[in-house]
């Protein structure tokens, strides 16, 4: 029998949590099992031959009771208190509980009163109007349930890996073989290249002085669960223990332009390249560049080359996605933009700390951003009404104006902003009242609670705050998490007109899991001249480091540092606040 690999493990132990949870057990017990099936899933090396080594109680959040369990899967194939629970839940009740908007006690309930222990017994229940007539469900939540039945067929394909859990592989992989005698070029390409919110698998392009040797490398490494192609010479295909699938093409080192190339397009973006060489009589692929008139194939070590036997400037790997990127890398075009990096931030307006639910305290906070490089950060620890727990009242948000105001006192050179994560309420209101909002130096305002609003309402509830005189920006405005929760019902071309009309700043937000804006909606909203910030949402020190995949973001929205408000140093960037506009016109 095959080792257990990390995501059965991991499977296993979010099933036991489900079915804990379905049990009504104490939370500790559930967080416990689904914090464990979290490690599992993204730990590189075997879990089971870590439990077969005893040592699997190293990984954070596995005790000896997990360990024990994780042995027990690994002899016979199940866990006896997943059996036992198991036994009094019908399986379909899990697809049940998982559905969005639902959880455990709303499945169990449905269980208990109708006998709805499937997907097709509750699109059967829906049908037949039997959930509006019970208590907390109602007519609009029924026909909700029924589109989101739609929308979630089972069997679906499976989801892509966040980005950053991607990087995190390919990152050690890459390091591994190009630290391997015989590598002479490593380079990963796909979605990963392209910086994309996820990846479905890990495309490593390569040359080298001996590439069977590279190839049989890759599958020797401990991240590596399984090999499941050997091409010699030409690569290997393996899979990791965190479920990714992984692709080694080792190519000649004159064609190794041509093959990173084509492996690092987007399907759209290689079929226009394909058909723009078409019309100046050339065919394009990972092979090299056929020329009809001389019947030579040009291939070619670097992409610079590629595209220059194209005709087009060097194209950055971000905008690789059929989007007008070949139009404007064309001779005589628009160009091509000079993105937006790193290095060009000031500052950050959108952070956490110990005062809500971050990590560490004001002080850590402001020392961290400094010795990032940043200029000016803005403090904005949860409001009133937020929701989780963690949240500021007003007294203790009075309170942390005057301690920011004193400790600006102390500082050179670095600006800290009083601010506020404002909840936006159903009907668009504040949970702070103005005279407050009016003594903090920045505040941005999120939508927390309440996401399953229509279109029309979601908007109406946005474009309020938008228009509210003290908020300066709007925090993740569609909601989404990638992957996991769709974007609630939003009309984001409404909610970009307003902030273009009331010079209300949209945030990207450098979460990898949120990335909110999306790089179309940011893209939109610099056309309409709405100013586009990217901050980390740090609740941490080290969160700050996130920035880079707001910088990603941004970068596939084709912004330029121009059109980032936060790019600017504090002198320029302070007059841009909706509250600094407002005191000018009223002197």
């Amino acid at each position: 029998m095959a080792d257990l690999t990390n995501a059965q493990i991991a499977a296993a132990f979010d099933e036991l949590g489900d079915l804990y949870e379905l049990d009504g057990a104490v939370a500790y017990r559930v967080i416990a099992y689904r914090t464990a099936a979290k490690t599992v899933r993204e730990t590189t090396v075997s879990v089971v031959q870590m439990a077969r080594d005893g040592r699997v109680t190293e990984l954070n959040g596995v005790g000896k009771i997990l360990e024990e369990k994780i042995l027990a899967l690994d002899e016979t194939g199940d866990i006896p208190t997943a059996k036992k629970l198991r036994d009094k839940f019908p399986s379909g009740l899990l697809s049940v509980m998982h559905l969005p908007g639902f959880g455990p006690k709303r499945a169990r309930r449905l269980y208990d009163e109708l006998g709805i222990d499937s997907l097709d017994a509750l699109r059967a229940a829906a049908e037949a109007q039997k959930i509006r007539e019970l208590r907390g469900f109602g007519a609009k939540a029924e026909e909700q349930l029924l589109k989101t039945l739609a929308e979630s067929p089972e069997g679906g394909p499976a989801p892509r890996i966040l980005l950053s859990r991607a990087e995190n592989i390919a990152e050690q992989i890459v390091g591994a073989l190009r630290s391997h005698p015989s590598a002479e070029q490593v380079e990963v390409a796909g979605s990963l290249r392209r910086q994309a919110d996820s990846v479905k698998d890990l495309d490593i392009i390569a040359t080298a002085k001996d590439p069977a040797a590279l190839a049989a490398a890759l599958g020797e490494l401990s991240l590596v669960e399984s090999v499941l192609h050997a091409a010699g010479d030409a690569g290997a295909r393996v899979m990791t223990h965190a479920g990714i699938k992984v692709d080694l093409k080792v190519v000649e080192p004159d064609q190794f332009g041509n093959v990173l190339q084509h492996f690092t397009g987007s399907k759209a973006h290689n079929v226009a390249l394909r058909e723009s060489a078409v019309r100046r009589g050339l065919h394009v692929s990972e092979y090299g560049i056929l020329d009809d008139a001389t019947g030579e194939t040009v291939r070619c070590a670097t992409e610079e080359e590629v595209y220059e036997t194209l005709g087009l400037a060097w194209i950055p790997p971000e905008l690789r996605e059929g989007r007008g990127e070949l139009e404007a890398a064309l001779p005589g075009g628009p160009g091509l933009p000079a993105l937006i990096t790193a290095d060009d931030m000031r500052g950050d307006l959108h952070c956490h700390t110990t005062l809500s639910d971050g990590r560490q305290t004001l002080e850590q906070m402001v020392s961290a951003a400094q010795g990032r490089g940043l200029e000016y950060l803005a403090v904005t620890d949860h409001s009133a009404s937020h929701g989780f727990g963690d949240h500021v009242t007003p007294e203790a948000l009075a309170e942390r104006i005057e301690e920011i105001r004193a400790l600006n006192a102390s500082l050179e050179d670095f600006e800290v902003l009083a601010g506020t994560e404002v909840n936006i309420l159903p009907d668009g209101t504040l949970d702070y009242d103005d005279e407050l909002l009016a003594k903090l130096d920045w505040v941005i305002a999120s939508v927390h609670t309440s996401f399953s609003m229509s279109e029309q309402e979601m908007t109406d509830r946005m474009i309020r705050a938008i228009e509210h005189p003290w908020v300066d920006a709007i925090g993740h405005p569609t909601g989404r998490k990638i992957e996991t929760r769709p974007p609630y019902a939003l009309d984001v071309e409404r909610v970009i007109e307003a902030a273009a009309r009331t010079g209300t700043m949209l945030e990207i937000n450098s979460a990898p899991d949120r990335r909110d804006l999306n790089e179309l909606h940011a893209r939109a909203a610099a056309k309409a001249g709405v100013g586009v910030l990217i901050n980390t949402d740090a609740h941490s020190a080290k969160n700050f480091a996130l920035l880079r995949y707001g910088i990603a973001t941004a970068r596939r929205a084709w912004l330029t540092p121009e059109q980032v408000p936060n790019t600017r140093p504090w002198a320029e960037f302070a007059p841009l606040r909706k509250r600094a506009r407002k005191s000018t016109a009223a002197g």
